[in-house]
């Protein structure tokens, strides 16, 4: 491969160092050199980066794209491109406790979860084959891939190939069962083990539960990355409890897209929640934090629903749903709390929870519109009765976006010198999914480093490359470094920007001038020239 060379560019390391003039030199996929005036031997391809800023590629560490690679060859997805234009060069599935795999041998275990996590990662019904993280990695290896792939074990997906959907508590057999089946991915090579305490059938457990679940992780130096029972009302309690399972397991701990929901927890709640996680930090215990810079989230639309509602069994649940006496029984627990979950339909209210993904051609139509919009032009009683419609014309697959965040809430999560920045882009069948799929990095360089000023470039920078590469042990990336893989950004910080917004979310970002993958020129003036110079990554 020919040699390339990068002069004149103002570098930010990863690192959060002052940026400093200087070339760089590219040799087959690695960073072989850095200086001052570089010498030319007159072969090497030059790109001259006067005026413009060169990275690390992002680390995307929390993005749902699982089933994507399979999709690109066959169909044409742009998932890659999509990335790519963002500068993000490595990703990370397997998040909030949902993978592919592991998948339960009962059929219509199996059925259930592909239908609960397809509002986080689209049908899956296709990939049946995919019954263990083996397969899995199996699977990426024969693939194209557009950037760097590593992924995460779900422990909802590895509950239910045990135990399904029963809301009962494990025995010390299942703990077993779990514990080997989580040992195994990560000895060929799992990023570790993400938890989702709000979902089902997660809510079920306990932190002792998985405790003792998780100590594999612990032994192998991997990372916990939990999706924390409640953001709202809960949260401080729900951060404590993370905390709990991470040193009981003995592990470092991740709270994913950390955030406070819900108007009266807005500029309150966010601060005892960071106490809580400084006073684990200073006690010795590896805690940290990931955001996205946006105020409403995107999740399942059954997010809605108490989980004491389910009663364990989801297609049990559905049918309770076509009936009156099910709609009223659900409307009855709308009007209450739970300890342990948050209920945004009194905490933010329903015209703060749009549709943004469903199958079925009738309610398409509806995507875009908040609850009370969809239960007036059906003309249902109550918006309680909209939602039963839409999860049980669409078995539970109903995707939603929450407007449930303040801003100043957001600032300081991102301040902090422990959080990374993460997409949380999720893949339901769409054409209006949440515009952090699109745009989530280069709103970071736009909004929060140009505009606004809520971080200094080098810090921005690190939250996106080093940060995420030294959490979750990533070698050799994440860094501009001699020695380092080559995956560099270059760049104008005024031209780099997110088009995605809520109203038009499937727009790409600009500005991006090169990006390179594996030393592969990928990327050039926004135009994507290679989306397979990307690979697989075990740790």
């Amino acid at each position: 491969m020919r040699e390339k060379l990068i002069v004149n560019g103002t570098i930010y390391d990863g690192e959060g160092n002052p940026p400093f003039l200087g070339d760089i030199r590219i040799c087959d996929d690695k960073i072989a050199e850095i200086g001052v005036c570089l010498k030319r031997s007159g072969e090497e391809e030059i790109f001259d980066a006067a005026g413009l800023i060169v990275t690390p590629g992002f680390i995307d560490m929390h993005r749902h794209c699982d089933k994507k690679p399979f999709e690109k060859e066959a169909f044409g997805d742009p998932y890659g491109e999509v990335m790519l234009h963002q500068g993000i060069t490595t990703t990370v599935t397997g998040n909030c406790g949902i993978s592919m795999y592991p998948l339960s041998a009962d059929e219509d275990t199996a059925a259930q979860m592909r239908d609960y996590y397809a509002p986080v990662l689209g049908g899956i019904e296709a990939y049946g084959d995919i019954t263990d993280y083996a397969a899995y990695i199996k699977r990426l290896s024969a693939c194209r891939l557009p950037v760097n792939m590593a992924g995460m074990i779900g422990m909802g997906a590895v509950r239910i190939a045990v135990k399904g959907f029963s809301d009962t508590p494990f025995t010390e057999k299942e703990i077993l069962a779990c514990r080997n089946i989580i040992e195994d991915a990560l000895k060929r090579g799992a990023a570790g083990v993400s938890i989702g305490l709000m979902y089902l059938p997660e809510c079920y457990e306990t932190a002792e539960e998985l405790g003792e679940i998780l100590k594999p992780v612990g032994k192998y130096g991997r990372i916990v990355t939990a999706h924390i029972r409640g953001e709202g009302d809960s949260l401080v309690k729900s951060v404590e409890e993370a905390i709990r399972i991470g040193k009981l397991a003995g592990c470092r701990m991740q709270i994913s897209h950390f955030k406070s929901c819900g108007i009266k927890n807005w500029k309150k709640e966010i601060f005892r929640a960071i106490a809580c996680i400084e006073r684990a930090r200073s006690e010795g215990q590896q805690v940290t934090c990931d955001f996205y810079p946006y105020d409403c989230g995107s999740t399942t639309l059954l997010s809605m629903v108490p989980p004491v509602f389910m009663r364990g069994s989801l297609s049990e649940m559905l049918k309770e749903l076509k009936t009156e006496s099910g709609i009223e029984r659900l409307r009855s627990m709308l009007k209450q709390t739970f300890g342990g979950w948050d209920n945004y339909a009194i905490s933010l209210g329903w015209d703060k929870v749009i549709l943004s993904s469903a199958c079925k051609v009738q309610n398409q139509k509806m995507i875009g519109k908040s609850i009370p919009q969809i239960a007036g032009e059906w003309g249902c009683a109550d918006e309680t009765e909209a939602v039963a419609r839409l999860l049980v014309s669409e078995h539970g697959t109903a995707a939603a976006i929450i407007r449930s965040m303040d801003q100043d809430d957001i600032d300081v999560i991102a301040r902090l010198p422990y959080s990374c920045v993460i997409s949380d882009a999720i893949y339901a069948q769409t054409d209006r999914p949440h515009p952090r799929m699109y745009g989530a990095f280069p709103k970071i360089i736009r909004e929060y480093v140009m505009e606004r000023g809520v971080l200094e470039m080098p810090d921005a920078i690190r939250k996106m490359s080093g940060l995420p590469a030294e959490r979750l042990k990533i070698a050799l990336r994440g860094k501009v470094r001699e020695g380092y893989y080559a995956d560099l950004n270059v760049f104008s910080p005024e031209n780099f920007r997110d088009t995605a917004d809520y109203l038009a979310p499937a727009q790409t970002a600009v500005g991006l001038g090169w990006c390179f993958v594996n030393g592969i020129l990928s990327v050039k003036d926004d135009v994507i020239l290679n989306s397979g110079s990307g690979r697989r990554l075990l740790l």
